[in-house]
């Protein structure tokens, strides 16, 4: 029986990852290394042990994702693919200053988005970590999804826990002792680039510390459209 967006709907997360990963012809795994994508990326190992991951290296991340990357990668053996901008944090920075300060969106475009799209044309099946609780413009997402990149070639987009709430993540991290990144112990909820990331303004909004609460998404899930 074919995968459909319907019936993912009604569907658990492993079966889910299964059925896609035995569907696509060159699927990947886009990875953050927060706790959301380590949980799909231990399901996603079970059918496929050397699913792609591809890690957005925007130059920004924290000290500490990058040393947890490089833990994660050597001790599960990960198939890494690091999407970088055209342009390195030093050359950025000479040409156009603190881009992040005067002008975020410009950076989350020329240092995550862009990648993206391009490392995003060698596949036709993409795993994510998204989940409905996260933020206001994620409530309607589907498990299933196929959208359209600016090439005109569709892919198919699954976001397998999207039902989850973040109880039910870290009961999975705890349960299979999957280590996770120590950021977490000093209390953020959601971790992206070092220079506009702080703990949460709101308690009850995990998304409020990214961009000191002035948007909700950097546009890597927001650029395409849905097919």
């Amino acid at each position: 029986m074919k995968l459909t967006a319907e019936r993912a709907e009604t569907m658990e997360a492993e079966a889910i990852i299964a059925e896609a990963l035995k569907s696509a012809k060159n699927p990947c795994l886009t990875c953050s290394f927060q706790v959301e994508d380590m949980v799909v990326l231990h399901l996603a190992r079970k059918s496929m042990p050397d699913i792609p991951v591809l890690f957005l290296d925007t130059g920004y991340h924290f000290p500490e994702v990058y040393a947890y990357r490089d833990r994660m990668v050597q001790e599960w053996g990960l198939n890494l693919v690091n999407l970088t901008p055209e342009l390195t944090v030093e050359e950025q920075e000479a040409r156009y200053g603190r881009v992040y300060e005067t002008d975020p969106d410009r950076c989350c475009r020329m240092r995550k988005v862009n990648p993206l799209l391009r490392g995003l044309e060698a596949y036709d099946a993409w795993l994510t970590g998204l989940r409905r609780e996260q933020s206001p413009s994620r409530k309607n997402l589907k498990k299933i999804e196929a959208h359209v990149l600016p090439s005109g070639k569709t892919i198919v987009k699954v976001n397998p826990i999207a039902d989850w709430d973040w109880k039910g993540v870290w009961a999975y991290i705890t349960v299979h002792e999957i280590p996770y990144l120590s950021l977490y112990d000093r209390g953020y909820r959601s971790i992206g680039c070092a220079p506009c990331t702080s703990l949460p303004i709101d308690p009850s909004d995990p998304r409020s510390g990214r961009w000191g609460g002035k948007k909700l998404e950097c546009g890597i899930h927001t650029f395409d459209q849905e097919a």
